[in-house]
């Protein structure tokens, strides 16, 4: 198994990638994140960057309330995630990140639970940056087929978390890229 620091990083690229191929007349395209176009999604992991170093030092969702809430992204989008995406890597590399406890909004969770979701998020919205601008869809195989194992184990919890859409069916020759998709139900 990939070392799931590893994985993040691939992930965080995987968006970043996209990130960089948003031309200044994308921004208002729709998604296929219901109600979010294209400023939306960046925003969102954009602050969902930004409440990591704070969560990891041990800061209460509380704590932080609504600091990150609203447009995170001002006048340079692609800076604000710029910035808000290597605060937050180096984050998840300090020493002993992943044995920390974190507060999150439904509760205390281990460090390392808490980055298999920022990773996971990351892959899937990566797709959905990409399919939303026409860029390169296809992610990288590593990472789809670990996130797609994980999911696997959390798909209780993925689906009734109401963060993600009921789960589409797909057949039985789908990749895996695919039947990632599909569990969030997003169709390819």
């Amino acid at each position: 198994m990939t070392e799931l620091v590893d994985l993040h990083g691939t992930a965080m690229a995987e968006f970043d990638r996209r990130v960089a191929a948003v031309a200044l007349t994308d921004w208002a395209l729709d998604t296929p994140c219901a109600d979010w176009d294209v400023h939306d999604l960046v925003n969102h992991l954009t602050a969902e960057q930004l409440w990591v170093p704070n969560l990891l030092a041990g800061a209460r969702v509380e704590e932080i309330g609504d600091r990150f809430d609203g447009d995170n992204l001002g006048e340079e989008p692609a800076a604000a995630w710029a910035v808000a995406a290597r605060e937050s890597r180096a984050a998840w590399l300090a020493p002993s990140a992943l044995d920390r406890t974190v507060h999150l909004s439904f509760g205390d969770a281990p460090g390392r639970e808490y980055l298999w979701q920022m990773t996971f998020d990351l892959g899937v919205h990566a797709w959905d940056l990409a399919r939303a601008i026409g860029a390169d869809e296809e992610l990288d195989a590593t990472l789809v087929g670990e996130l797609y194992t994980w999911a696997g184990r959390h798909e209780q919890e993925l689906s009734g978390s109401g963060l993600f859409a009921a789960p589409v069916p797909v057949g039985e020759d789908a990749d895996t890229q695919t039947r990632l998709l599909a569990l969030t139900g997003r169709k390819t």
